[in-house]
């Protein structure tokens, strides 16, 4: 990979070259500090005129200003990706401030998905992380032939220090700030090539654990700006009454209730719902609540069931004869357990989640003619200027994007429900902001759930026990069928990302995998680890009562079916050491599941305990190890596995989201039971890297193995009983005790 720049006249007051990429545009200035609006976003960044199109501005104090292109909502970006921008470039990490990127997909666009901005899919490192060290040799690369030209000498005897540049043979040195005073920059600019990255050994920040997370500090003293804590002069605010069952409107509305309230300023028919402006947010809550509304009954998600869809499913997956999309098809898996010794066969199911971020959805808008500003907690802003100027009634570049600190993403914030209420609210009352907050129940009863799914997994077993055919059948409602229907349409039908987790690295001789959509008229939306937090349960679950039916130790078992991948391997073997996996536990056992989800390797161990009257499963320790490849930050990749372990577990045990006649029947924290403090096992992490393999997704390859570690510990507990259906509710656990 080579990167080039191209010079722009070298007599401007703020010098600046550009740099390509692909088709993504990578600019660094000289001469500047961040606009006030975008040195907001950071704690302690000081204010000034130059609003940069730029990656690296470097002040003539010395301080270097660097864009953060991805969206932080609490994975730690924020400070991992300017780091690496920093590495290259030898910048002084403790004279350096990071600044959110605006909306500009152009220049700070996701390599990894498609150069748009768009934070998901544990994408943004792996994205990223090539471009932006490039970024940083490229930078550090134009400061030592600036320096060179200023100082005199020949380039070769130069080198860098954090912060500055330095000709060791007469100990002269320049600072970063000195360089950016200078009056000319480099004719013709050099060129950046992967050679001129720092080797592994020399890295000052890359895999150090000292190094700080930039966004603590003002979540701890309160000073962090969430999209929730914006106010704008002149703001008013606004709720909105949604239907009850998704695709249906308001058929009579009686507003005089509401328009009585003090402080209602207008009452606003939408298409799905019934919107209130006002003073206060206060004011429209209070309005909304009299509000009545007649709803047509027309939509076909009425007839939405999830506990009979969900048996449906399981029929669909049983059936053989209703052929689904392949997404592998590696030999004649049927014909191989057709012609097996013994085959085993189980459906797995799991129920709809809901994200249950901590901050509820919330954007504010201001529409003034044809332009538009937003300022919202936003996973993509990309797509935030593609909904809202639909819903103004302009074209995306007539869109301005705030993107505001996240209260948790998990995807539900890559989606625009939340965005499109406010713009079209705040088209009612152009040349004023409206801030719309959902409230958790809202949140709650109009999520992107993740999709009900069955999975039906026969392996055909020869004389011996060994693998001989694998067939998975993935049967659900489909999520790139909404928000990507052209990938969708050019797949031929397949969900990849619902089918995530089914293709893996053990070695089986025929695999085939299907999938079945359920179309069903329910939206469906990314969860934290999408396809492999469903399907890894099957897999793994699988995986384990083959190693039963053969008598072997399912660690054996694995490492068996791994061989040739020694990283894999490598996660199994330390997991089993870390929970001394051969000791046996009085009145608890341990379970096994490993992923390779995300591009890394995860191995996990669970213990757990059982209380047979009950039903209720206790989840004692968890054991991790993960192999990220490059661990930029170690201790932010433990804190994201223990974060996704959490999940994994709370998912897997207690949460569900069930919907009658097309209504959703949770409301609150009341209804959708999540884990409590208390019921938190003991997590143990432990981060082997890799160094020379790029980075692996991370932020959330730890949820996937969670609940099959669990239920293979129960299995193991039991002699034998297998959970097969997410969550494990008590009643479940004792209907499958009682056989």
């Amino acid at each position: 990979m080579t990167v080039s720049f191209k010079p722009r006249a070298t007599a401007l007051s703020r010098r600046s070259f550009l740099v390509s990429l692909g088709g993504a545009g990578v600019a660094v200035a000289f001469g500047g500090v961040p606009s006030p609006a975008q040195a907001s976003a950071v704690a302690g960044a000081t204010s000034g005129d130059f609003a940069p199109n730029a990656w690296v501005t470097i002040a003539a104090d010395g301080m270097v200003s660097i864009i953060s292109p991805a969206s932080e909502m609490g994975q730690g970006v924020m400070t991992s990706l300017p780091l690496l921008i920093a590495e290259d470039m030898d910048a002084d990490w403790e004279k350096v401030r990071v600044v959110h990127a605006p909306s500009d997909a152009e220049k700070y666009g996701n390599p990894g998905f498609y150069g748009i901005q768009l934070t998901g899919g544990s994408e943004t490192m792996r994205g990223y992380y090539q471009l932006l060290r490039l970024v940083g040799a490229q930078t550090r690369k134009v400061l030592l032939a600036a320096a060179a030209e200023r100082l005199n000498v020949p380039l070769a005897e130069l080198g860098t220090e954090p912060g500055r540049v330095v000709h060791a043979r007469s100990g002269r040195s320049l600072g970063y700030g000195e360089i950016a005073t200078a009056q000319t920059l480099p004719d013709p600019l050099p060129q950046a090539t992967e050679a001129d990255l720092k080797p592994a050994n020399q890295w000052r920040y890359i895999g150090r654990r000292e190094v700080d997370r930039v966004d603590v500090p003002s979540k701890i003293d309160g000073t962090a700006r969430f999209g929730i804590d914006i106010d704008l002069p002149g703001m008013l605010h606004g709720v909105v009454l949604r239907a009850p069952v998704p695709g249906e409107r308001p058929e009579n509305i009686d507003d005089a209730a509401a328009k009585a309230v003090k402080g209602v300023i207008r009452i606003v028919p939408l298409p799905y719902g019934v919107g209130v402006i006002g003073e206060s947010y206060d004011a429209v809550r209070r309005a909304r609540e009299v509000l009545a509304v007649s709803w047509t009954a027309s939509s076909r998600v009425r007839r939405y069931d999830s506990a009979r869809l969900a048996e449906a499913y399981r029929a669909v997956g049983r059936d053989l004869a209703q052929a689904g999309v392949p997404a592998r098809a590696e030999g004649d898996a049927p014909a191989a357990i057709a012609g097996a010794s013994r085959v085993i066969a189980a459906d797995y199911l799991t129920d709809h989640v809901h994200h249950a971020t901590m901050e509820p959805m919330n954007a504010t808008a201001l529409v003034t003619g044809d332009t538009v500003e937003v300022w919202a907690p936003t996973q993509g802003p990309t797509a935030t200027q593609g909904f809202a100027a639909e819903a103004a009634g302009t074209s995306p570049d007539k869109v301005k994007v705030h993107t505001t600190l996240l209260g948790g993403g998990f995807g539900r914030r890559a989606e625009a429900d939340y965005i499109i209420d406010a713009v079209s609210l705040a088209k009612q009352v152009e040349g004023r902001p409206v801030k719309v907050v959902w409230s958790r129940e809202d949140d709650v009863r109009h999520g992107k759930y993740r999709p009900l799914a069955a999975q039906h997994v026969e392996v055909g077993l020869d004389a011996a026990g060994n693998i001989v055919g694998w067939r998975h059948r993935v049967v659900a409602d489909s999520i790139f069928a909404r928000t990507m229907p052209d990938m969708f349409k050019s797949d031929g039908g397949l969900d990849t990302v619902v089918t995530d987790g089914t293709i893996f690295n053990y070695r089986v001789p025929a695999h085939l995998v299907e999938f079945i959509r359920q179309d069903n008229g329910r939206d469906v939306g990314f969860w934290r680890a999408v396809g492999y937090g469903q399907n890894n349960f099957g897999v793994e679950c699988t995986i384990d009562e083959v190693a039963a039916a053969k008598g072997v130790d399912p660690v054996a078992f694995r490492l068996e079916l791994l061989g040739g991948q020694p990283r894999a391997q490598k996660v199994i073997e330390a997991v089993a050491r870390m929970a001394h996996w051969e000791r046996p536990r009085e009145g608890r056992a341990l379970g096994l599941a490993y992923t390779d989800a995300f591009g890394a390797h995860c191995a996990q161990v669970a213990e757990v305990s059982l209380d047979r009257e009950s039903g209720e499963i206790r989840v004692h320790d968890v054991w991790c190890v993960v192999d990220p490849g490059v661990a930029v930050q170690p201790r932010n990749i433990e804190a994201q596995i223990v974060g996704a372990i959490i999940y994994g577990a709370s998912h897997a045990l207690y949460e569900q989201i069930n919907i009658v006649n097309g209504e959703v029947q949770e409301t609150n924290f009341d209804t959708y039971r999540i884990m409590r403090m208390s019921e938190m096992p003991r997590i143990h992490v432990q981060v082997t890297p890799t160094p020379e393999n790029k980075p692996a997704g991370i932020g959330e390859v730890g949820l996937p193995p969670t609940g099959p570690a669990i239920a293979n510990a129960v299995a193991r507990l039991t002699g034998g009983i297998r959970l097969r259906h997410y969550p494990f509710l008590p009643e479940r656990v004792k209907a499958a005790l009682a056989g």
